[in-house]
């Protein structure tokens, strides 16, 4: 499988670790950065991995700050990705099965090294099981068809 992965400086760490697990499992990784842990913006990483795993580049993604919430808001701005905030199996197993999560967003503060290896295990494991998850999902691309519109009617051209 193709697997992109990113994070920021507070996640570096753990990303090398999950790369390198990763590759080891037969997984091709891309690292979307960063590479040191010098203090990046979460957002110049989430981005382009979000970009590429939507556009189909990249089969699934894997993002990791010091908590997780930062590069799952910035990754669901991104038309066509569903992330998932997960610190546990169940919900990275459930995060594939019901929404079809895309990108796996972790806190490399809030779980260690063995949990993660678990719940990255979790979501690769995890397959959408369709049916009225489908009806939901073609919810959710309806609205995002609508994002990016101007919510001020003032902003609006036919205002």
């Amino acid at each position: 499988m193709r697997l992109a992965i990113g994070s920021d400086h507070r996640g570096f760490r753990l990303k090398q670790t999950l790369m390198q697990h990763l590759a080891a499992a037969g997984h091709v990784v891309a690292d979307f950065g960063c590479y040191d842990e010098n203090a990046v913006d979460f957002t110049d990483i989430a981005i382009p991995l979000s970009q590429a795993v939507a556009g189909g580049e990249e089969d699934l993604g894997f993002l990791i700050c010091s908590n997780g919430v930062g590069m799952t808001v910035c990754a669901n701005k991104i038309k066509g990705i569903r992330a998932a905030l997960c610190h546990d199996t169940f919900a990275a197993r459930r995060a594939r099965q019901h929404t079809n999560a895309n990108v796996l967003c972790l806190g490399a503060w809030c779980i260690g090294e063995g949990v993660a290896r678990d719940v990255v295990h979790a979501f690769l494991a995890g397959e959408f099981e369709g049916g009225r998850h489908s009806r939901r999902l073609e919810k959710l691309e309806a609205l995002e068809a609508h994002w990016g519109e101007p919510t001020d009617p003032a902003a609006r051209k036919d205002a």
